[in-house]
C-alpha cells in the first residue's frame, strides 16, 4: 500500500472539503499560470498540500519511495506556486506555477508531449454552422 502519512498542519476547513483517494491522496495538476500549459500531474496529502500552501513551492507525496519531495531540490527544475484552487468536487487540486526547467522527469518541459493519442486539427471554419454559439457548455451529468 502507498498511503501517505497521516499527520498534517493543513488548516481543518480545508481539511474537511478534500475527497482522498483510499490512499489519502489527491491529483495535483501542475500549470504553467501565465500560458495555461498543463505541465505534469503529482499526488498531495494533506501535509503536502499545506507545504504548498505555505512555502510557496510545490510539494508532493511520492508513491513509490514513500516521501515527500519538493519539486526543484534535487533537479533545480523548481515550481513557484502563483495560485491553488480545488476543483469543483474538490478531489483535484489545481497549482498555478512559474515552471523553471524541465517539469517531467524525463528532462521534457511537460509531462505530456511525448505520446500524444489524438492530435488537434485545424477547424475547417466553412463546416461551422452559421450562427452556432461555440460558448454553449454541454453538460456530461
Amino acid at each position: 500500500m502507498t498511503s501517505a502519512p497521516q499527520s498534517s498542519r493543513l488548516d481543518p476547513e480545508i481539511a474537511a472539503r478534500l475527497k482522498r483517494s483510499a490512499d489519502g491522496l489527491v491529483p495535483a495538476i501542475a500549470q504553467q499560470y501565465d500560458t495555461g500549459e498543463v505541465l505534469m500531474l503529482g499526488w498531495m496529502d494533506d501535509e503536502a498540500l499545506h507545504r504548498t500552501l505555505t512555502t510557496g513551492r510545490c510539494t508532493y507525496w511520492s508513491r513509490s519511495r514513500r516521501e515527500y519531495w519538493v519539486k526543484g531540490d534535487t533537479s533545480g527544475h523548481f515550481q513557484h506556486v502563483k495560485s491553488v484552487a480545488l476543483d469543483c468536487d474538490a478531489d483535484t487540486v489545481l497549482v498555478k506555477v512559474d515552471q523553471i526547467g524541465a517539469a517531467c522527469h524525463t528532462g521534457a518541459r511537460t509531462c505530456f508531449d511525448a505520446d500524444v493519442l489524438l492530435k488537434e486539427e485545424p477547424v475547417d471554419a466553412s463546416l461551422l454552422k452559421e450562427g452556432a454559439d461555440s460558448s454553449t457548455a454541454v453538460s456530461d451529468q
